[in-house]
């Protein structure tokens, strides 16, 4: 991953902000040494900085395991952040709306450094459905507000933030660079991205990005549920609800352009 140049001085923030986003969804839980190994800091640079950390409630120590996790102040900031996201107050009406129409469940998704990052989410209302939290942060590759996202940035700034090898998630997840910008162009060409069974086995999705004035992709809204329910067919009728919500979305952001 490229890293831009920090001012000087700030080195230890720096390496704190990296030590709070190594522990993600895939791995909630570290130690010293797996932490000290992957940034290539010693044990004891390290410890001083969960112990700074942990003192402000943004990590919290398993004293039995020796491994930190992300504390409740994270979860006090992640909801601050939510609150204060204008976009995020604007599409919730309309996820909302989506979900209600479609009986699927509809989300917001954000780029986050690498990946996309669920900042709104409604569930369906069908009994088997296909759910995940808010914050929970997916892979660009083998999501359709990952693919939709990317296919809007265009392809070098796409290639940027793929780094390759690019993780298999089940049989159908594309990892080969060729065979994903040709899933990209395709999404450019008829306006919304799908995964079926790509991130998970029995899940389908479909979404689209939202672009500003200059094209440049603010997020992507997304419906999702069981890929027995959500058939090539279905997730093109799904792709045109999403379109109008877009639109409406669109109009409502005009006047604060």
């Amino acid at each position: 991953m490229r890293t831009k140049s920090a001012p000087e001085g700030t080195q230890a923030v720096i390496r704190a902000i990296r030590l709070l986003k190594a522990l993600s969804h895939e791995r909630p839980d570290m130690g010293l040494t797996e932490l000290g190994d992957e940034f290539g800091l010693s044990k004891t640079t390290v410890h001083r900085l969960l112990a700074a950390l942990e003192s402000e409630g943004l990590v919290s120590r398993d004293l039995e395991r020796g491994t930190y996790r992300l504390g409740p102040a994270v979860i006090a900031l992640g909801a601050q952040a939510l609150s204060s996201h204008d976009l995020r107050a604007i599409v919730q009406p309309e996820l909302e709306a989506l979900a209600e129409t479609t009986g699927e469940t509809a989300t917001f998704e954000v780029l986050a450094d690498t990946r996309v990052l669920i900042i709104s989410e409604v569930p369906g209302r069908h009994l088997v459905t296909v759910a995940a939290e808010v914050g929970t942060l997916w892979p660009l590759h083998a999501t359709s507000s990952g693919k939709a996202i990317l296919a809007a940035l265009g392809d070098e700034h796409a290639r940027s933030l793929l780094q390759p090898p690019l993780e298999r998630y089940t049989r159908a997840t594309i990892t080969n660079p060729a065979k994903l910008a040709t899933e990209l162009e395709r999404v450019r060409t008829r306006g919304y991205a799908t995964a079926i069974e790509e991130l998970g086995a029995g899940a389908a999705a479909v979404a689209l990005a939202l672009c500003d004035s200059l094209g440049k992709p603010l997020g992507a809204i997304s419906l999702g549920g069981p890929v027995s329910r959500l058939d090539p067919t279905r997730l093109e009728e799904l792709a045109g609800a999403l379109q109008a919500s877009a639109e409406k979305i669109l109009r409502r952001l005009q006047p604060q352009a």
